[in-house]
């Protein structure tokens, strides 16, 4: 030891008591942290184990008396002794300083201090420095850092190849040697795609661009197919490699430890691997980083995902994946543009699926969803290269063909054949059938929305001709079109302008001779046409809804009308109204009933409604519902027109009503007809055994109330009785007839 070092060391009385001075020793060489001592001149006065070994020397005599010049490259040297320097001249203290280790190349971090060493006297005699290995904490703080990074990348939209190559190599920063990939699952969900894998070898990113997805797949595709875990610890033995080791061949990865990525729902969206050159399993850091980088992919892939579907419903139908109507008007606009410029043809259908409905009300909209999935994936096939195919509405679809390769009619004849084709549905096949409207370009229409609503009105033309047709536009159809349009225009105004007059036919006993119900009869009285029968308009105002606002009306007015005749007449006299189906359909006739009686102040039992068979049919349960409950209230349920629907007399016993009106066209021809003669005996007998009253409609001549009277029909309607009249003269017949 020099003289200087031994007055150094004489001066802080280390050598003074040399049992403490070896314990102490002893002590501070215990500690991995790097403690050392310095004199004024920067020479090492004492220095523990940890920073013999740091500097790659076997004893602490190797070091002593040397500086921070005989151990590091001048400039490190010089950084070290210039804090040093500082401390001693300064008495302050230099303290959790975070540096890279000496030739640590950013992989190793120090966190450094540096304090003025003091004799007794307090004299500053040298520099005793310490630090400590941090590298641990800033690979935990960079990885934090890192996956804020990504996860900030994510939420502002950056490309998911980007967001997947930044993720593989944060984690490649907190290990040693191995490589990562990130593969997402394909559409199909059969296979797995190479996402990422910035640090792998270009001829094995090419061999594993596409990895089908199996029990024994390798280690990612087997993962997807457990979504679970696969940890292979040495590839050339593993049975799940067995078929895949070709794809290693020249490429020096022994080991491939791979995790499912899976959305937030916990579906498979692809995996996450770690590749190593080393054989065995991975140590509890890397397991947390696999999970670490699964999650983070997870979300990535699940926003950009996301983001995809987003987009994809802005043009698209989202149930079917068609275009939607958007989509196919621009669709349309270009088409029509190119077809102008090499003047060629185009044919635009509107495709509308016929009583759709009654599929969604009696089997449910799933089973609905899934027949307008498998009809669009038909008319997408039949279609094919030739056009296009949009779902514009719930059973709407529209074709646009613009390479005419054939005769058009007999392609969309071909489209409507394969809609028909039967769709097993709950254990039955099922048949759909649909209504198709055509125009042309040139000839009928050169601009997308002449053609668009010229092929709409074709469609509707074929739905109101039967459906189940195809019809091409022509002139008359615009002509037809444009005169429903007027005549719903005209039935509007005729609402506002209360055009509407009631006419009452009365409903006759022939055992009493008294006139106790009448039948009320609604009649537009039009301002130019005069007086218009129901048959030209109640079929319009059904189609187009009006008839709900019409029917109110009528039950108002006819209530009001019934309240006066019940103060003459007396208490059992009753009114009579036909009840729409769309007033059932939409469920407004029970309030629309409780409303009339209550503004008219009638009671429910002067009410009789006649409901049509065909009314009830198409959703019976409904139907029987709001009769019991319109039964309940007190008013009167009458069949009218039986005979001519669906139900059949075995259904008559299901229905809460206490009136049968058996149909005019089973009268007509009595007494010549015999067939119609049998039937009205058939249902009288049928009727009285049910204990329902009996009201035939349409009698006309003597001899058919002769034979209704003898068959047990006692009250009859008919222009024999008298025709529908205005509520004075029906008022004056029925009180004529009383006193005769």
């Amino acid at each position: 030891m020099s003289d200087q070092l031994r007055r150094t060391s004489q001066r802080l009385q280390l050598s003074t008591d040399h049992g403490r001075y070896e314990w102490l020793e002893a002590m501070i060489n215990q500690f991995p942290d790097y403690i050392y001592i310095k004199d004024l001149d920067g020479r090492l006065l004492f220095a523990n184990e940890a920073v013999v070994r740091a500097n790659g020397l076997d004893n602490i005599d190797q070091i002593l008396g040397k500086t921070d010049f005989d151990l590091h490259p001048y400039a490190d040297a010089k950084k070290i002794t210039d804090v040093e320097n500082r401390v001693i001249a300064t008495g302050v203290p230099d303290l959790g300083i975070e540096e890279i280790s000496l030739g640590g190349n950013g992989d190793r971090w120090l966190m450094m201090s540096r304090a003025p060493l003091r004799d007794k006297h307090g004299h500053t005699v040298g520099v005793i420095g310490m630090s400590r290995d941090i590298t641990s904490r800033k690979m935990a703080e960079q990885l934090v850092q890192a996956q804020a990074r990504l996860l900030e990348l994510v939420a502002t939209g950056v490309e998911l190849d980007r967001v997947l190559d930044e993720l593989i190599l944060m984690i490649e920063t907190q290990t040693v040697n191995v490589s990562g990939s990130v593969m997402i699952r394909s559409e199909d969900g059969q296979s797995l795609l190479l996402a990422s894998g910035p640090s792998m070898p270009e001829i094995y990113k090419q061999r594993i661009q596409s990895v089908p997805i199996g029990p024994e797949v390798g280690s990612c595709g087997t993962a997807a197919w457990f979504n679970e875990q696969v940890v292979v610890s040495d590839i050339a033995s593993d049975y799940r490699w067995s078929n895949f080791l070709h794809l290693v061949e020249g490429v020096s990865y022994q080991a491939c430890w791979s995790t499912p990525i899976r959305s937030s729902h916990g579906e498979v969206l692809g995996t996450f691997a770690l590749y190593s050159p080393e054989r065995g399993p991975p140590d509890a850091k890397l397991n947390e980083l696999i999970g670490i980088a699964a999650h983070l992919a997870g979300i990535a892939i699940e926003r950009r995902q996301t983001e995809e579907r987003v987009r994809f419903l802005a043009t698209h139908d989202g149930l079917t994946g068609l275009l939607n109507r958007g989509s196919m008007e621009l669709a349309f606009e270009v088409t029509l543009a190119s077809a102008k410029d090499v003047g060629g043809q185009l044919a635009l259908a509107f495709l509308d699926l016929d009583n759709f409905k009654h599929v969604n009300d009696t089997l449910g909209h799933a089973t609905g969803d899934e027949l307008l999935k498998v009809i669009a994936m038909r008319l997408e096939r039949e279609v094919g290269e030739d056009g296009i195919v949009a779902r514009v509405g719930g059973d709407e679809f529209v074709i646009l063909m613009s390479k005419l390769k054939e005769n058009v009619i007999d392609r969309l004849e071909a489209l409507r054949a394969a809609v028909a084709e039967p769709i097993p549905v709950h254990d039955m096949m099922l048949e759909m059938t649909s209504s198709v409207g055509v125009a042309m370009h040139p000839e009928h229409g050169s601009d997308a929305t002449t053609l668009l609503a010229h092929a709409d009105a074709a469609m509707y033309h074929a739905k109101e001709s039967g459906r189940d047709s195809l019809m091409v536009f022509s002139q008359d159809i615009l002509d037809s079109s444009k005169q429903k349009l007027a005549k719903t225009e005209e039935l509007r105004r005729a609402l506002r302008e209360n055009e509407f007059v009631l006419h009452y036919q009365p409903q006759f006993n022939q055992r009493t001779g008294q006139i106790n119900c009448v039948e009320a009869l609604v009649r537009w009285n039009h301002p130019v046409h005069g007086l218009i029968a129901p048959a030209h308009f109640i079929p319009l105002a059904e189609d187009n809804g009006l008839i709900v606002a019409l029917g109110r009306w009528v039950l108002g007015e006819a209530c009001r009308q019934c309240k006066q005749w019940v103060d003459t007449l007396g208490p059992d006299f009753k009114v009579c109204v036909n009840v729409s189906p769309r007033q059932f359909k939409e469920r407004t006739v029970l309030s629309d009933v409780q409303d009339a009686l209550a503004e008219a102040g009638l009671s429910p039992h002067n009410l009789e409604l006649e409901i049509t068979e065909s009314l009830m049919m198409p959703d019976l349960p409904l139907a029987l519902e709001l009769m019991r409950q319109l039964g309940a209230m007190g008013v009167t349920l009458a069949i009218d027109d039986f005979g001519t629907g669906y139900s059949g007399l075995t259904a008559l016993k299901r229905f809460p009503v206490s009136k049968l009106k058996i149909d005019r066209s089973f009268i007509a021809d009595i007494p010549h007809d015999s067939d119609g003669e049998a039937l009205t005996s058939a249902i009288i007998a049928i009727a009285h055994k049910l204990g329902l009253q009996i009201v035939a409609e349409g009698v006309e001549t003597e001899a058919q109330m002769k034979f209704l009277l003898e068959t047990g029909c006692e009250t009859i309607q008919g222009y024999f009785v008298s025709k529908p009249l205005p509520a004075s003269e029906a008022f004056a017949f029925i009180t004529h007839t009383a006193a005769a």
